[in-house]
């Protein structure tokens, strides 16, 4: 089996999962080894494998998407079309794709339902990304018509939990949040500044629970239709900054920058298919997975 983007958040936690099951052979990819935006690369990582688990990615919260949506569109095209490309040429078996909330329209009703994904256009400050990740939906599709290729894609809403990227510079929100809040207590600042007004809500997925949809549905499901992967947990963002800040026990200001986007209105998954189709369903607690994000980074972050 093949794990690509394996030494990376999500990545780790799956492969630390998978390593339980005693599988044959685990074979790893990392970036900095080796470059799945080239086809040749991707043939020479994918040969002789029966099962491909494609994680690598390109990834940020809103304002890296801002900065690089070209790049974020390159990277991540690039890499999904030669991985699936190359794994079918090498006559892989089952091929899994990791797609992303972000490819749902803008205004989809909520819970976001699989068969809503191509009812308008992503939210634009990650249409770029959300748009390449969805065209691995199409990708397989298109592979499982013409050649039998067995590839599924599941869409996971946002993951967090220990080990996720703090960097301000492109981590997600809650990430974001608890580094902003761990800084300000420690540098005794009287306030923290979050974007938005705090009005948009978010689902959010414990990584370890990801980790678990993701080996379910490798194992039982060979379908062409797309799987949501969520908890089935929504919370405003700015009941999220209050929860994360009252955690770490910040008792600043906390000021919403109004003139920075909010992102998607709203985020929830439909997670009805998941379960009907291989059992999946979240089993942490928002509260207990935020608490134990939370206290790894403050074991950690120094």
């Amino acid at each position: 089996m093949l794990v690509t983007g394996a030494k990376g958040f999500l990545g780790s936690h799956l492969v630390a999962k998978l390593k339980t099951l005693g599988p044959k052979e685990i074979r790893i990819t990392s970036s900095s080894e080796n470059d799945l935006r080239e086809y040749e690369e991707c043939l020479k990582v994918s040969k002789e494998m029966d099962v491909v688990i494609h994680l690598a990615a390109n990834v940020g919260g809103i304002g890296y998407n801002q900065e690089k949506p070209a790049t974020l569109f390159d990277d991540n095209i690039l890499m999904g079309v030669n991985m699936m490309r190359a794994a079918k040429e090498n006559e892989v078996k089952k091929f899994v794709a990791l797609g992303t909330v972000c490819a749902y329209p803008k205004f989809t009703p909520v819970p976001f339902k699989e068969e809503n994904l191509w009812d308008g256009y992503p939210e634009e400050t990650n249409a770029p990304y959300g748009l390449a990740k969805k065209m691995q939906l199409v990708q397989a599709q298109a592979y499982r018509q013409q050649y039998g290729f067995n590839a599924i894609f599941l869409l996971p809403v946002n993951l967090y939990g220990p080990g996720d990227n703090f960097d301000p510079k492109n981590s997600h929100v809650i990430p974001a949040l608890i580094r902003k809040f761990v800084e300000a207590k420690e540098e005794k600042r009287g306030e923290v500044v979050v974007w938005g007004t705090g009005e948009a809500t978010r689902e959010f997925l414990y990584v370890e629970d990801a980790a678990k949809g993701i080996l379910l549905a490798a194992e039982k499901y060979d379908k062409k239709d797309p799987i949501n992967l969520g908890s089935a947990c929504e919370i405003s963002i700015k009941d999220l900054v209050k929860t994360v800040g009252d955690l770490i026990g910040f008792e600043g200001k906390i000021v919403w920058d109004k003139t920075k986007p909010d992102g998607q209105p709203k985020r929830k998954l439909d997670v009805t298919k998941a379960k009907e189709e291989f059992g999946f369903f979240s089993t942490t607690s928002f509260s207990d997975g935020l608490k134990i994000t939370i206290d790894w980074y403050m074991k950690n972050h120094k």
